[in-house]
């Protein structure tokens, strides 16, 4: 039976590549990890691809800023290529630095239309320090766009990993679209599900509270936590006390694969 192949990228200071294979394995999908230097050399080799990942991290040594090197990769030697991979209906996940790189390189959100203009930023966190901790998250969409986080329970919890993950966008307008897109796809939160911008529960000090955005699509999903660490119950801080048996970080990666399939 043919399954979903997910291309899982990986460079120097890249460092969650196999949780997030593991998370794709486990949602049933094939993995493949390829450098970048190799998808530089024969950029066609994606089309072979269903699904991409960008992995946590931090890419080259997150030198000038976080992402910043691997997305001008992506930007300036690979547009093209991930232009026809995104309007051939194939989907893409950035994690943390994944979604920086997401961010920088302009295919998020791609408000305009250009896959190159940047609109938002991922920058230093306001408590000036690296965060590592488990946080809430709301999923906030109306119109469940999004087909990473198609039912997702109300409320769910995470682990981030950061030393810049503030979401900022470029201006005023550009987060009135984000809105009006319905484009934002969680928000953080308290333990009651109600928006919190205080820290800890904004870890970052995001604007308006933004954890994960997605394109007009709903295929390209970028978050600053990490699903693959929360794939298991067990891995829960609280798992003696809960009742699940899946963790809140697997349905992203199931929901993925669930729609991916149909380009089977």
């Amino acid at each position: 039976m043919k399954k979903v192949k997910v291309l899982i990228i990986r460079t120097a200071g890249t460092n969650c590549d196999i949780e997030t294979a593991f998370a794709f394995k486990k949602a049933g999908a094939k993995t493949e990890l390829q450098h970048i230097k190799k998808i530089l050399t024969d950029p066609k080799m994606l089309s072979k691809y269903h699904v991409i990942a960008l992995p946590g991290g931090f890419t080259y040594g997150d030198d000038i800023a976080s992402g910043k090197i691997l997305a001008n990769e992506v930007k300036y030697k690979l547009k093209t290529t991930f232009q026809q991979f995104i309007k051939s209906g194939k989907l893409i996940i950035g994690i943390c630095n994944g979604f920086q790189v997401l961010a920088k390189s302009g295919l998020l959100p791609n408000i305009d239309g250009s896959y190159s203009s940047q609109e938002v930023t991922l920058s230093l966190n306001d408590s000036a320090k690296f965060e590592d901790r488990w946080v809430y998250l709301k999923p906030v969409q109306k119109n469940n766009s999004c087909v990473w986080t198609t039912n997702m329970q109300d409320v769910i919890y995470l682990p981030v990993a950061h030393a810049e993950g503030k979401f900022i966008p470029k201006n005023e307008t550009v987060l009135r679209t984000l809105e009006s897109n319905d484009q934002i796809v969680f928000k953080y939160c308290n333990n009651h599900g109600n928006l919190d911008s205080s820290y800890p529960a904004n870890p970052n000090g995001s604007i308006k509270n933004v954890a994960g955005i997605c394109d007009k699509t709903g295929r390209i999903f970028g978050l600053m936590p990490h699903p693959e660490r929360h794939m298991f119950f067990t891995q829960h801080p609280f798992w003696t006390r809960i009742k699940r048996r899946k963790g809140d970080g697997f349905l992203i990666f199931e929901n993925g694969i669930k729609y991916a399939k149909r380009l089977l």
